[in-house]
């Protein structure tokens, strides 16, 4: 009588390659494409966001486009959530807008039936379920979104604004320094991450005057390279939207202040 060979444990299985990757070798969901001939999305970029010496300077141009149409400059990429959070919107504004409109009532929702307002780290997750539960319309190549979030940080003495982004499937990180989002922050990240290391004044050190004129001129320098980016000309009066969060509240520089702030 012979006895059956020993079993050989299975080697472990390679996975090379992301999550989307995956899903498309094993045919788990596949990846179903927009028809041809549909109508083009309307996008809206570019967003970032960087500490300075008075808080947190979120910024984001005000072009929304379609392929190769500008469909409006005149969008509002930067939105106040509450007292204490912005929410930078990067992606398709469709569902970006709808996306601030739940927390901004989840938010209200929270602090008047708990008589406190939302910690930080749930409002950050409250915006990374919202990415997580347009996962779907994401695997599709449609509706996506690539937000910023700030808020300020109450666990710490003094309390401080703090930057997060997303990646479209809904995974956060915190920012040191600053973050960026949109087609044309490949040139703005760039520029900031230069004037972190070697600048002087570094961003973090810069005044409220600093900031908003160094803010400005990113998006006049990431237009030149972006067609997408609509960019700054205070000649046509078309500005940027800019918003300071400070732990007292949020502030909005406006038109005047903007066109001081590039005065010579």
């Amino acid at each position: 009588m012979t006895s059956e060979p020993a079993a050989v444990p299975a080697a472990p299985v390679s996975i090379p390659g992301d999550f989307l990757s995956l899903l498309q070798r094993g045919a788990v969901a596949p990846m179903a494409r927009v028809a041809a001939g549909a109508p083009e999305e309307t996008r809206a970029t570019t967003v970032f966001a960087f500490h300075f010496s008075g808080g947190v300077l979120m910024a984001g141009d005000r072009r929304a486009t379609a392929g190769n149409q500008i469909v409006t400059d005149r969008v509002e990429k930067i939105i106040e959530l509450d007292d204490t959070s912005l929410l930078a919107i990067a992606g398709v504004p469709a569902t970006a807008f709808e996306m601030a409109r739940v927390l901004q009532t989840s938010f209200e929702y929270y602090r008047r039936s708990q008589l406190q307002p939302l910690s930080l780290p749930a409002k950050v997750r409250a915006l990374a379920r919202l990415l997580r539960d347009n996962l779907p319309m994401t695997l599709q190549g449609v509706g996506i979104v690539v937000p910023l979030f700030a808020g300020v940080d109450w666990t710490v003495n003094p309390p401080a604004p703090r930057i997060f982004f997303y990646d479209p499937l809904g995974a956060q990180f915190q920012a040191v320094h600053h973050a960026s989002s949109g087609s044309g922050s490949g040139t703005i990240r760039s520029i900031l991450s230069f004037q972190e290391r070697y600048g002087d004044p570094a961003p973090a050190a810069m005044s409220d005057r600093q900031a908003i004129t160094f803010a400005l001129r990113l998006l006049a320098v990431a237009s030149e390279f972006d067609s997408a980016t609509g960019g700054v000309n205070p000649a046509a009066r078309q500005f940027a939207t800019l918003k300071i969060l400070r732990p007292e509240g949020v502030e909005s520089v406006n038109d005047a202040a903007q066109a001081e702030a590039l005065a010579p």
